[in-house]
């Protein structure tokens, strides 16, 4: 870990290396990638993109310690996790800035980023009471049966740029405190932070082969989606990357799990506490640039709520965009200049299809950081549902308002947006809250909380478009996944007992 952090510190360029059966080692590919600050465009790193023999390696590493790890004995696993998560705590100053460095959100969110991630692995240290099995006996005369949860293997997991710490510690402490192996493919936008953590569970006691490293673009992750020796597959991203994961591994036989784009709205009702709402709806819709599968990006201001607009705008005047790593950035660039081109080219759509645009950042300008991939908080008032802005993920920050004269008319239109990541109701009556959250077709429903994002010991769950599989990352959820079920019935006769004669029958007696 001090490597990577020495040479960002250095103003060095260092190389994401693979970690294949224990060793951190230097790729042989030809083809690599340079790492970007995106608030400087300045080279701070180069990924390997990696050959199929290295997968191959790693998958093959996995497949090896799979035989003994399964047999370790879950305190044994457990421990591991609890030092862990006292190495990430001890280091999350540390990977925060190399976080902020290479995708570009503020120390304070990148610590944010590190915390939730944490809170997965500290509820793998309890993995043993979620790992039981069932038993019942006498279901029958002198039968029993009870169930085993068992490790399925080896399992990959393919993460997103927008959150390198919390995203890959969703999926393998998960995935190997349950007794798997596991192959892990970072972003290749922002792989260093990821490393990080991962030396650290290295450093906490993970065998070799349990956890590898693999890094590249489309061809490694077909390799991981079809390759035989894997079991299952864990991805968060896009949803044109996590539709193509889904069916590809899915043909293939395997377990997937792909949480995949959004669109989350937030309805304020008339009786809502004002500033409390608008606080929420500044900091969900622009926090981390608009680059959360959570962010908030549709307003649907019901009744009268339509004169706190301007208010709204106001208070997000005041957000300060600038470099993460600056003491007072609210918001820092987005992760790219095609990013940003894309952000800007649905800004533009916004004003042509009629939207009105109360506040746009398009054209901000960050002193000393001139060539930072910067957008800053953009308003869309007066917004419709067929409009590219409410159709589009934009994954910048930018917030459309749309006005209703009902809460019914709030809840149909949600409902019929194809996406299903989260929703947040602002009211201060628990009757039309409870309303709400039975009717609404959303998995992730928040009650004056705008980003509904559950904690490790329940699951993210969210829903229809938004995800392809049944399970979701973490919590009971992740155990299910990571696990498969073995039934077992059984009789013990005494050594003397009688016999019973023939039974022809499918029923036990």
């Amino acid at each position: 870990m001090n490597a990577i952090y020495k040479n960002l510190q250095g103003q060095q360029i260092t190389t994401a290396k693979l970690l294949i059966n224990g060793e951190f080692v230097e790729s042989k590919t030809q083809q690599w990638q340079d790492i970007i600050n995106p608030a400087t465009q300045e080279v701070i790193g180069q990924v390997p993109m990696a050959t199929t023999d290295e997968v191959n390696a790693a998958i093959a590493s996995a497949q090896a310690a799979f035989a003994t790890w399964r047999q370790t004995p879950v305190q044994a696993r457990m421990r591991i996790m609890l030092k862990l998560q006292d190495l990430i705590r001890q280091n999350a100053k540390s990977i925060a800035q190399v976080l902020t460095a290479e995708q570009g959100k503020t120390l304070a969110d990148a610590e944010g980023d590190i915390q939730r991630g944490l809170e997965v692995v500290e509820h793998a240290c309890s993995v043993g009471t979620l790992q039981m099995g069932e038993y019942l006996d006498g279901v029958a005369r002198g039968v029993d049966t009870y169930t085993l949860q068992q490790p399925l293997g080896v399992c990959a997991g393919i993460t997103p740029f927008n959150f390198p710490a919390m995203i890959p510690l969703w999926m393998f402490p998960m995935a190997i405190v349950c007794g798997n192996t596991f192959v892990l493919k970072p972003s290749e936008q922002d792989p260093l932070s990821t490393m990080l953590l991962v030396e650290l569970a290295i450093e906490a006691g993970v065998p070799a082969g349990v956890l590898n490293v693999v890094h590249g673009g489309k061809e490694v992750v077909d390799l991981l989606c079809t390759h035989q020796d894997i079991k299952a597959i864990s991805f968060v991203g896009s949803t044109a990357v996590g539709t193509h994961v889904y069916n590809l591994a899915g043909q293939h036989g395997k377990r997937v799990q792909a949480m995949m784009g959004a669109k989350n709205h937030a309805v304020i009702m008339p009786d809502a506490n004002k500033e409390q709402t608008l606080n929420a709806l500044v900091g969900a819709a622009f926090g981390a640039a608009g680059q959360r599968c959570m962010a908030l990006s549709v307003a649907i201001m019901v009744g009268e709520t339509k004169h706190w607009v301007n208010e709204l705008v106001e208070k997000t005047k005041t957000l300060k965009v600038n470099a993460g790593h600056e003491a007072d950035a609210d918001l820092g660039p987005v992760i790219s200049p095609r990013a940003k081109q894309r952000v800007l080219d649905l800004i533009q759509s916004g004003v042509d299809e009629g939207a009105e645009l109360l506040l746009d950042g398009r054209d901000v300008q960050v002193v000393g950081y001139e060539q930072g991939n910067f957008v800053g908080p953009t308003i869309f008032n007066q917004a419709t549902t067929n409009m590219r802005i409410y159709n589009e993920e934009i994954f910048g920050p930018v917030l459309a308002i749309i006005h209703v004269d009902t809460l019914a008319e709030a809840v149909a239109l949600i409902n019929a947006n194809p996406f299903g990541n989260g929703v947040g109701l602002f009211t201060q009556s628990g009757a039309i809250a409870r309303q709400f959250q039975e009717v609404i077709d959303i998995g992730q429903v928040g009650i004056n909380i705008p980003i509904p994002v559950p904690t490790p010991f329940f699951s993210f769950t969210g829903s229809r478009g938004s995800k392809l599989g049944d399970l979701g990352p973490y919590g009971k959820q992740a155990v299910q996944f990571y696990t498969q079920t073995k039934t077992i019935t059984s009789r013990w006769f005494e050594e003397q007992a009688p016999s019973t004669g023939v039974n022809t029958t499918i029923s036990l007696r």
